[in-house]
C-alpha cells in the first residue's frame, strides 16, 4: 500500500466535503472553474457529500472525469436533465438568496419521482390504535424497515441514491422515528415479521451508544418472532474506521456481539459499488472485525452506467467479496428516481452483464441474485431472455411480492431492448401480467404499460 495508507491506518478523523467547502480540495482546484460550477449547480438539487477517505484513498485523480469513485460521489452535469440544469444554473448566476435557491431546487426535486415504488402511499404501517408510523415501512410480509431519526445522513453520499430526498431538507419526505417503542409495538402486533432492517441514511453514522439503545429495546422485548436484525450500510466502503479506530468502534462491535449472543442473526447489508472499495487495508480489517462479532456480511449494489456496467469488474468484485468472507446478495436495477436517466442500464444489457459475470465465478459467489427491480408490486428478477414460439421475451419472476403467493411464478414480457423498468414492459402472450388485477384490487393502483 501507499505511504498515505500507512499514515491513515493510525487513527484518522472524519472530514466531510460539501458544497460549502469542496473547492478547498487541491484536487478540485485542478479542475476548470466551469467544472466546479457544474458541481455546484447539481449539488444544489441532489445531495452532495464526500469525505477524506473517499477523496484520498478511493478516487484516482489521474483518471478524471472517468474514475468510478469520482462519479459515484461528486456531482456530474449529466445527473440533471438539461432543462433542470439550465434552470438552477441561471438561478445561481443571478446571485440569489438561499431561500430562492431552495425554492427552485424543491421545484426541480418534485419532478424527480422522490418516492418511487409507492413508498409514501403503500408502505407506511399503522398501529392498531390508528397511529401512522412514518419512521417505518412494511412492504413485504416478513420484513419491516426502520428509519432511526439519528441515521438520516451518511459518511458520504452516493450520487445514484434513491433515498436522496431524506438528505435535502424536504421534511415531509423523511422517514424517521425517534424511539424504538413503537417499533416493538408494531412487531408485537405483526407476528409474521421476522426481520427488522435498520436503514436511513446510514445507521452506522450513529454513535454506538445511540444505536445500542434501539438494539436493547428490541432485545429486551424478547419478541419470539424476531429472528434477524439487518443493517443497511455503506460504512465499510466509505468509512471503515467506524469499526477500527473511531472512539466508539469497540462499543459498536460489542453491540453487534450482543445481538448474536442473544440468538438473533445479525445481517450486515454492505453496499459495495465497485471493486476498488475492497482494495484498502482498512476495509479488509474492518470486514474481519465485523465478522468476528458473529455477524454475516451480505453485499449488494445497483448496476450503474459510468460506474460499474462491466461484467468483468462484477465477477472480480464478487470473487473478492467471497475471499474476504462476504456473501454476494443482490445486483439491483437502478431505481426510477433522481438521476436515473444518467445511471440507467437497459434491462436487456443488465441481464447480459449479470449472466456474463455470473458464469465467471465459483458456486460460492452464486448466492447473488439479479438483475432485480425493486418495483411497486415487489422485487422482480429479470431471469433471462428466451424465445418462445418464435417470439423473443423477457423471462421474469418475483423474488419478493406484496402478495407472497406471487413469488417464484415465472411470467413473460415482450422483449424491448430499450426498457429500463417494469412499467415499460408489456405482457407477452396475454393482456395483463398475472398479478395486475389483484394488485389493483388490493392497492387501487393500476399498472401502466
Amino acid at each position: 500500500m501507499t505511504y498515505q495508507e500507512t499514515v491513515w491506518d493510525e487513527s484518522p478523523s472524519l472530514k466531510s466535503y460539501t458544497l460549502a467547502n469542496f473547492r478547498d480540495l487541491p484536487q478540485i482546484q485542478n479542475l476548470s472553474e466551469q467544472k466546479q460550477f457544474e458541481m455546484e449547480v447539481v449539488g444544489n438539487v441532489l445531495p452532495f457529500k464526500a469525505n477524506n477517505y473517499v477523496v484520498e484513498q478511493l478516487i484516482d485523480w489521474n483518471n478524471i472525469p472517468n474514475d468510478p469513485m469520482y462519479v459515484l460521489t461528486f456531482p456530474q452535469k449529466g445527473m440533471l436533465q438539461p432543462e433542470h440544469f439550465e434552470k438552477m444554473s441561471t438561478t445561481l448566476k443571478n446571485n440569489p438568496d438561499k431561500k430562492e435557491i431552495a425554492s427552485i431546487a424543491n421545484e426541480i426535486r418534485l419532478q424527480l419521482n422522490p418516492h418511487p415504488a409507492g413508498q409514501m402511499e403503500l408502505n407506511i404501517p399503522t398501529l392498531k390504535d390508528g397511529t401512522k408510523l412514518y419512521g417505518m415501512q412494511h412492504k413485504y410480509k416478513e420484513t419491516c424497515l426502520f428509519f432511526p431519526s439519528q441515521s438520516q445522513t451518511c459518511h458520504a453520499y452516493c450520487t445514484f441514491c434513491f433515498r436522496w430526498p431524506q438528505f435535502v431538507g424536504m421534511d415531509e419526505m423523511k422517514f424517521a422515528m425517534k424511539e424504538g417503542e413503537q417499533l416493538v409495538q408494531y412487531l408485537i402486533e405483526h407476528p409474521e415479521i421476522t426481520d427488522v432492517l435498520f436503514t436511513g441514511g446510514d445507521p452506522m453514522i450513529m454513535k454506538a451508544k445511540i444505536f445500542s439503545k434501539y438494539i436493547e429495546t428490541l432485545i429486551d422485548a424478547k419478541l419470539p418472532n424476531l429472528k434477524t436484525i439487518r443493517i443497511g450500510t455503506k460504512s465499510l466502503s466509505y468509512w471503515p474506521y467506524k469499526f477500527l479506530t473511531d472512539d466508539d468502534s469497540e462499543l459498536m462491535l460489542n453491540v453487534f456481539k450482543k445481538v448474536t449472543k442473544n440468538g438473533i442473526h445479525l445481517a450486515f447489508m454492505a453496499h459495495f459499488n465497485h471493486l476498488i472499495e475492497l482494495s484498502t487495508n482498512s476495509v479488509k480489517r474492518a470486514i474481519q472485525e465485523v465478522r468476528s462479532t458473529g455477524a454475516e456480511i451480505r453485499t449488494q449494489s445497483p448496476l450503474l452506467a459510468h460506474i460499474n456496467d462491466d461484467a468483468n469488474m462484477w465477477a472480480k468484485m464478487w470473487t473478492k467479496q467471497v475471499q474476504l468472507g462476504c456473501i454476494p446478495y443482490y445486483m439491483f436495477v437502478v431505481r426510477d428516481t433522481g438521476a436515473q436517466h444518467y445511471f440507467e442500464v437497459s434491462l436487456a444489457k443488465a441481464q447480459e452483464i449479470f449472466r456474463n459475470a455470473y458464469k465467471k465465478i465459483s458456486g460460492l459467489g452464486r448466492t447473488v441474485k439479479g438483475p432485480s427491480m425493486s418495483a411497486t408490486p415487489g422485487k422482480v428478477l429479470v431471469d433471462g431472455i428466451v424465445s418462445i414460439h418464435g417470439e423473443k421475451v423477457f423471462s421474469l419472476r418475483f423474488l419478493q411480492g406484496r402478495n407472497p403467493d406471487w413469488v417464484e411464478k415465472p411470467f413473460f414480457a415482450k422483449y424491448d431492448e430499450n426498457a429500463i423498468w417494469l412499467d415499460e414492459l408489456k405482457p407477452a402472450f396475454e393482456e395483463k401480467f398475472f398479478f395486475e388485477d389483484e394488485f389493483e384490487k388490493l392497492y387501487g393502483v393500476k399498472m401502466s404499460h
